[in-house]
C-alpha cells in the first residue's frame, strides 16, 4: 500500500496545460510541476509562454511550450501532435484555455458566442479527443481535467453579468466531463473538472473593475475570492492516483457560493 505523499507525486509524470501562461493555467501548471510532473505549455503568445516557462524553469520544474489556436482543428491535432513528440507521451491533460465576452443576451452578437464556444467547447473536444488518440487509449491511462466555472452550475442573477454564451459554454463543459467519463473509463482514463469561483485573473478584471473585488467577496461564505494557491490542490488530487477512484465530477472552487 503506497503512503499519502506517493499517492499525491507525479513524478515520471507529464502533463499538457493549455491557456497555462499566465492566471489559473500557469497556477496549476507549477503545481503538477512541484509534484514532479514534465510540463508543456500552451496558449496562442509565444512571448506569453516564454515568460510562463521561465517562471516555471527558475522553480524547478521541467517545462516547455508550444504556441497554438487550439479552437482551430488542424492546430489542434498538429499541436497534439508535437505536444507527444517534446513529452514521449501524456499521462495528464488540464483543459484551461478560455474566454468570455459580455452583452445582454437580446443583443449578443453571433461573432461573439461563437468565439466564446470555440474557444471554451470546440477546442476542450478537439484536444481531448487528438490526445487521447495518439497517447492515453493506447497506453490505457490518462487523467483529463477540464476548467469549467460556477457560471455552468448556475445563472446570473438579476443586474450583473450578461454572459450567456460563458455560462453556456461552461455548462457543456460539465456535462463533457460526465459523458466522456462515461466512455472513457475502460480506457484507464479518469475525466473530471474544476469549477473556479472569482480569481482575480485578466478574464474577470472588467467584472471585479465594475461590481467590486469586496461586493463579490462578501457573497461567499469564506469572505473572499479565490487567491493564487487555491486550485492547486484540486488539480493535484485529479491528476494523481490519489484521485483514480473519482470520475465524471465537477469541484466547485468558490469559498461556497456553489452551496448557498
Amino acid at each position: 500500500m503506497r503512503t499519502t505523499q506517493e499517492l499525491f507525486s507525479l513524478k515520471n509524470k507529464t502533463a499538457i496545460v493549455t491557456g497555462g501562461s499566465r492566471g489559473l493555467g500557469l497556477q496549476m501548471a507549477q503545481a503538477l510541476g512541484e509534484q514532479g510532473a514534465r510540463v508543456l505549455v500552451a496558449s496562442r503568445k509565444q512571448e506569453e509562454l516564454d515568460e510562463a516557462v521561465a517562471h516555471l524553469q527558475a522553480r524547478g520544474i521541467d517545462a516547455c511550450s508550444i504556441a497554438a489556436d487550439l479552437s482551430d482543428e488542424t492546430q489542434a491535432h498538429a499541436f497534439a501532435e508535437q505536444a507527444i513528440a517534446k513529452l514521449g507521451h501524456v499521462d495528464i491533460l488540464v483543459n484551461n484555455a478560455g474566454a468570455s465576452w459580455g452583452a445582454p443576451a437580446e443583443d449578443y452578437p453571433l461573432e461573439a458566442w461563437d468565439k466564446v464556444m470555440n474557444l471554451n467547447v470546440r477546442s476542450i473536444f478537439l484536444v481531448t479527443q487528438a490526445v487521447a488518440k495518439l497517447s492515453m487509449i493506447p497506453r490505457g491511462y490518462g487523467r483529463i481535467i477540464s476548467i469549467s466555472s460556477i457560471a455552468g452550475l448556475a445563472g446570473n442573477p438579476p443586474g450583473t453579468m450578461q454572459t450567456i454564451a460563458y455560462n453556456t459554454s461552461k455548462g457543456a463543459v460539465v456535462n463533457f466531463t460526465r459523458a466522456l467519463a462515461g466512455e472513457w473509463g475502460r480506457y484507464g482514463i479518469t475525466v473530471n473538472s474544476i469549477a473556479p469561483g472569482f480569481f482575480p485573473s485578466k478574464m474577470t478584471k472588467g467584472v471585479l473593475a465594475a461590481f467590486g473585488a469586496e461586493n463579490l467577496a462578501k457573497d461567499a461564505p469564506l469572505g473572499r475570492l479565490g487567491d493564487d494557491e487555491d486550485l492547486k490542490g484540486a488539480v493535484v488530487l485529479f491528476a494523481s492516483d490519489a484521485g483514480k477512484h473519482i470520475t465524471g465530477q465537477t469541484l466547485a472552487v468558490d469559498g461556497g457560493v456553489s452551496a448557498v
